[in-house]
């Protein structure tokens, strides 16, 4: 039924009939991954070796397109640099090269095939390779590599996820913005986190300003020699996950990713064009608490904004002060007259107390975004917002939450009792903790009112994970023998640990789910899952302490299919004593197949 092949017989003819009435046009089924078990596994990729689609086998594998510190013509990818273009040097005299590869969009042009790459680093980096595609085997290889320039933006700030517009661009964001309220105005000093950033001006704290930094970012490629950068300031300043445009290039879904943190969309003014339009954050009005939760979803509005504008505010160098009346709630947690209590995301929930300065809504609702919106009675209690994805059949967006706990929960931390995650706020979710996180799905349908067909209107769990207990073999909760293979993983190793990116296979009904787990799994696995069957198969695992990241289904280029699949940072969060050898470090930009075409 694929790849140009005629049909025959009449069974193939209704088969055929049948996917299609239903919406697919496909069927796949990867060979199962084991999950590691001996320290060679544990430090290796394994990988499906092969895949049935639409019934005929296909050999795949894991390919690196590139790995960090690896020179592809006059540079070296992941080389991070300072805003006059040279390289930073580490303390040990050695050119300071970033592991944490992360998002990686494939754009297929008339000029070329090239490839966008993200470095989740302080400062960050985004890398723009050449690609070249051999057009027997479908198999990629870079051909070069440059860092994009990032003066003109003030530079790039850990740079996590992205996605890629239905415009052929890249579109990424900045994750964990500064908090501008712990910034003292004499060294300029935020916190340890922050101190990395100065170097990207000479190691001049005061040099830099934090709104600068936590903005969507879009690159445009029309060439290895022509990129342009873009931040996009209308769309609002967050610990952006990624922000994902859907098909009408107008409606904008935006993660968010850290403790108490929202979701949120934006609708731009004119399709294909982010510098201007309206924007929302997500309520959470709670129907149950079972299996990850539901919940109807209303959108608050915080205003429409134009990128030019605030980006003058931005120049301006503000402060908190400038925005709100802000304090901390007394003794007894009441606020004073006036200001409102709200909680939200900065120092791992935290409670405040804040009021608009007459005049600065608009400012305020895009350079404090999460702030504003706690402010204006939306839900801020999200742990660790992470990858969205979309299936046009259904009209159901997917969303991954790595970690049900604290503002997710109810007065607790880690099922325990605690109030510090709720105190002060409206206290919307109330769920069980599970750290193994949960993928949710959100019915999409069109809000008129809005100005949008695509605005999410409730949400439920559909995949959870499921958390281990202590070893109990008579238990029939899923646990593992401390003195077995699998003694440090927490979660279930025949279920997801702390979903983080996402993607859809449009037309064989699977949704990809990367992980970024460091006690759930030892090893951070990729999983395939079949929405119809509900099997969920394991499709790829990593080495040690290392992330997976950037999976992303591309149908057909030139052809061919390729799952992108990025690991980052081996080594970099847990059994750091395991590593043997420097080069074990270093970062894989990568893909799962090739395939041919599927769309």
């Amino acid at each position: 039924m694929k790849y140009g092949k005629p049909i025959r017989g009449l069974a193939t003819l209704t088969a055929l009939l049948s996917c299609t009435i239903l919406g697919y046009s496909g069927e796949i089924n990867f060979t199962p991954v084991k999950a590691p078990e001996t320290d060679e596994e544990k430090r290796s990729i394994l990988v499906s070796p092969s895949a049935m689609v639409d019934g005929e086998e296909i050999n795949i594998g894991y390919q690196t397109i590139l790995r960090s510190g690896e020179q592809a013509g006059d540079h070296v990818f992941g080389q991070l640099i300072d805003a006059a273009g040279n390289s930073l040097i580490s303390e040990d005299g050695s050119k300071r090269i970033s592991n944490s590869n992360d998002f990686s969009s494939l754009l297929n042009l008339d000029s070329g095939l090239f490839m966008v790459s993200h470095f989740e680093s302080r400062p960050g980096a985004m890398y723009l390779s050449e690609l070249d595609q051999n057009p027997q085997t479908g198999m990629l290889s870079a051909v070069s590599t440059r860092p994009l320039n990032f003066s003109g933006v003030r530079g790039g700030w850990v740079h996590c996820a992205g996605s890629v517009t239905p415009w052929n661009t890249h579109l990424g964001g900045e994750e964990y913005e500064p908090d501008m309220r712990q910034r003292d105005p004499v060294t300029g000093e935020i916190d340890d986190y922050y101190a990395p950033m100065a170097d990207y001006y000479a190691g001049d704290l005061l040099e830099l300003n934090p709104y600068d930094y936590g903005w969507p970012i879009e690159v445009k490629v029309r060439s290895f020699e022509n990129a342009t950068v873009t931040k996009h300031y209308a769309i609002g300043r967050l610990a952006i996950e990624l922000p994902y445009v859907m098909p009408d290039q107008r409606t904008v879904y935006i993660s968010d990713d850290g403790t108490n943190v929202g979701f949120y969309m934006f609708i731009a003014d004119r399709a294909g064009d982010l510098s201007a339009g309206n924007l929302y954050a997500m309520r959470w009005q709670q129907i149950s608490a079972e299996h990850g939760g539901s919940a109807r979803i209303r959108w608050v509005p915080l205003g429409h904004a134009d990128s030019k504008v605030i980006k003058r505010f931005v120049d301006a160098r503000l402060s908190l002060s400038d925005l709100f009346d802000v304090t901390d709630p007394d003794e007894q947690g009441r606020c004073p007259a006036g200001l409102t209590s709200v909680n939200h995301g900065h120092d791992d929930g935290m409670q405040e107390c804040l009021r608009v300065r007459p005049g600065m809504d608009t400012i305020a609702s895009r350079l404090e975004t999460r702030r504003y919106a706690a402010l204006q009675g939306a839900t801020t209690e999200l742990r660790k917002g992470e990858g969205i994805t979309f299936d046009p059949r259904t009209s159901t967006l997917y969303f991954a939450v790595s970690d049900l706990a604290r503002g997710m929960e109810d007065f607790s931390r880690n099922g325990s009792p605690n109030s510090k995650y709720d105190v002060g706020g409206p206290n919307h979710i109330r769920l069980p903790y599970n750290a193994c996180g949960t993928v949710y799905g959100m019915k999409i349908q069109p809000g008129f009112s809005l100005g949008s067909r695509y605005v999410a209107q409730s949400i439920s769990g559909i995949v959870e994970g499921k958390m281990t207990q202590a070893y109990d073999p008579s238990s029939p909760i899923p646990a593992y023998d401390p003195d077995g293979p699998f003694s440090a993983s927490k979660c279930s190793l025949d279920g997801i640990a702390s979903p983080d990116n996402l993607t859809f296979m449009p037309g064989y009904n699977t949704l990809i789910i990367g992980e970024d787990t460091g006690s759930g799994h030892q090893n951070d696995m990729v999983w395939a899952y079949n929405l119809s069957s509900k099997k969920l198969t394991r499709i790829q695992t990593t080495p040690y302490g290392s992330e997976t990241t950037s999976p992303y289904f591309y149908p057909n280029i030139n052809g061919w299919a390729y799952l992108m699949s990025v690991v980052q940072h081996p080594f970099g969060e847990s059994d750091k004593e395991k590593m043997n050898d420097p080069a074990e470090l270093r970062g894989y930009t990568g893909y799962i197949g090739p395939f041919p075409a599927m769309d």
